[in-house]
């Protein structure tokens, strides 16, 4: 044990571990934020070795002058001030969050001499390997690394329920605040917290409120209705669904390139890459509508914009590739389809998936929304390169759990664009995967040149894609689903939602079932000792009879028991 703290919360220090979370007391609790609701159904989408993938980390240089103890006092001040990093999440009955009172919490210290306790890193490395006990355990770690007994970097773990990069900018503005006044011998001048994440969720709760998502969500169903069910139908093949392929390209030339263009046609830079995402994925598939889910911070859309929370979620943008336009057309495009999904973006993001659900038990088939694609700008990382460089990564585990095709990751470094595609093996290959980036590079380095305005159809060669072929593959036939598996899942269903009959010949959803408590029924499942499903799966449009035959017999787990009752409180 190191003075002033344990090296694993969890494992060396079980005892510290219990008695800290034996005095976790809610002091209110609220249901949860709607930024909150897409990152708990994609935390709960993943195997608990794969959760950390959700983990954001924070380092921090400490000033000279300060003390271990200052640094302590500056991060119990933080959560003091913010409800976000004291509050616990809660499947059962909900799901909740539960703000609990301010006080004292486990701060790791790490030093980096070689005094037999482990190292900075061994420390680091526990706090971000092990997924967050959600309902008992604050969404908040840290360490305090030391040299020489000084504190010299304090590495912060969030959980990103509690955090977006919005949150995470202002806690490093507030931290700094407190360093330098600490440091001047002067109060730290902060910004007073105007609301908390209850305050947010009990306006969430209104009619006004109510108003502005029923407008979202029927912008939604419109854009769904006019998407193909599955964008990569003419590409599929039947791959292991949990194989996928991760590459990067960092291009410097991308840099000034895509900002000319953007400066050419009056558009942010982003809109630039992804009208070129747009082109190679309509090249790809030879849909005539791509459909791609982009995020937005959802900061300006009501009077809450202020709290520090997690508060992003996918917005759809469905671009028209139909009438074979040129680059020119689809970048305008591509922005004012960008600006009008960022107007419809706030919304229970459960209830989205909810309602494509309904559309593919409409069609009688799944509908997949498209390509997941991020842009983010990372002004403070360099490349120090004057070539495009292509590397291939390690296979993404975790992110192959989620389901999704394809996950396409745009930085703007301060020297670089640097491009990350995630795919998986069923619609690319290894040869497809890095023709994508290439190919995105080529693509908007022709079009530095203002007289090359190329169309959609001649992406393709530009990129070197094989033509598509004419028909999906076809799936293979039903298993046979034993009585006692849909009966399982059946009372589940039930029980967790208050059903007084559920007819498995429904899917999930048109049995009564709420996206949002589909961790429940897969905890009260594996009570029952099965298991074999995920909330992405329960939400299918897919008959109950059905998708039962994705159970196994497992052991039984404990009772579901409320949670204030597992922490003895």
């Amino acid at each position: 044990m190191r003075p002033g703290g344990e090296f694993s919360i969890m494992s060396a220090c079980p005892s510290h571990a219990r008695r800290w979370r034996s005095q976790l007391s809610a002091v209110k609790s609220a249901n949860l934020c709607w930024g909150h609701r897409y990152m708990w159904l994609r935390i709960h989408q993943l195997p608990p070795r794969h959760q950390p993938e959700s983990h954001i980390l924070l380092r921090f240089s400490i000033p000279p002058s300060l003390t271990v103890a200052h640094c302590r006092a500056m991060l119990t001040s933080l959560t003091r001030r913010h409800e976000a990093l004291r509050t616990t999440f809660h499947a059962d009955g909900g799901p909740r969050q539960r703000v609990h009172a301010p006080g004292p919490w486990p701060i790791v210290q790490a030093s980096v001499e070689r005094d037999g306790t482990p190292s900075p890193a061994e420390v680091v490395e526990d706090l971000t390997g092990r997924p967050f006990d959600l309902a008992a355990e604050w969404p908040i770690r840290a360490c305090v690394i030391t040299s020489g007994g000084a504190p010299k970097q304090v590495v912060v773990v969030f959980n990103h329920l509690a955090v977006d990069m919005w949150t995470l900018e202002r806690i490093e503005q507030e931290l700094w605040a407190q360093a330098q006044g600490i440091a001047s011998r002067r109060p730290a001048s902060l910004p007073p917290v105007r609301h908390q994440p209850a305050d947010l969720a009990r306006w969430e709760a209104s009619a006004e409120a109510a108003a502005l998502a029923a407008e979202a969500l029927a912008y939604w169903e419109k854009q769904v209705a006019l998407l193909p069910a599955d964008p990569f139908a003419t590409r599929r093949t039947p791959m292991p669904p949990q194989e996928a392929r991760h590459a990067t390209l960092t291009s410097p030339s991308l840099l000034d390139a895509g900002r000319r263009i953007a400066t050419r046609h009056k558009v942010w830079p982003s809109a630039v890459h992804l009208a070129a995402h747009t082109a190679l994925l309509a090249a790809y598939t030879g849909q005539g509508a791509v459909g791609q889910l982009a995020f937005a911070g959802n900061r300006g859309s009501h009077a809450y914009q202020d709290v520090l929370t997690c508060m992003f979620s996918p917005m759809l943008m469905r671009v028209d590739c139909s009438d074979d336009p040129p680059f020119s057309e689809l970048v305008r495009r591509v922005a004012a389809e960008s600006e009008q999904a960022a107007r419809h973006a706030y919304v229970p993001y459960d209830e989205v998936v909810e309602l494509v659900s309904r559309e593919g038990s409409r069609r009688g088939v799944p509908v997949r929304l498209g390509s997941e694609v991020n842009f983010l700008n990372q002004r403070t990382l360099v490349y120090k390169g004057r070539r495009t460089t292509f590397t291939w990564n390690r296979a993404p585990e975790a992110w192959s759990h989620y389901g999704a095709d394809t996950y396409m990751r745009i930085d703007e470094w301060r020297d670089a664009v640097v491009l990350a595609l995630q795919a998986a093996s069923s619609i690319m290959d290894a040869a497809a995967v890095e023709a994508f980036l290439r190919g995105h590079e080529a693509l908007v380095l022709a079009h530095d040149d203002p007289s090359t305005d190329l169309r959609v159809s001649e992406v393709a060669a530009l990129a070197g894609f094989t033509p598509p072929s004419a028909s999906p593959y076809a799936t293979g036939p039903a298993t046979e689903v034993s009585p006692e598996a849909v009966g399982a899942l059946v009372r589940a269903v039930s029980e967790v939602h208050g059903l007084g009959r559920v007819d498995p010949s429904d899917s999930y959803v048109l049995a009564g079932g709420r996206v949002l408590r589909a961790p429940e029924v897969l905890a009260r499942l594996r009570e029952h000792g099965w298991a074999g499903l995920t909330p992405r799966a329960l939400a299918e449009p897919t008959p109950l009879a059905t998708l039962a035959g994705l159970l196994a017999p497992v052991r039984p787990a404990e009772p579901l028991l409320p949670t204030h009752q597992k922490l003895g409180v």
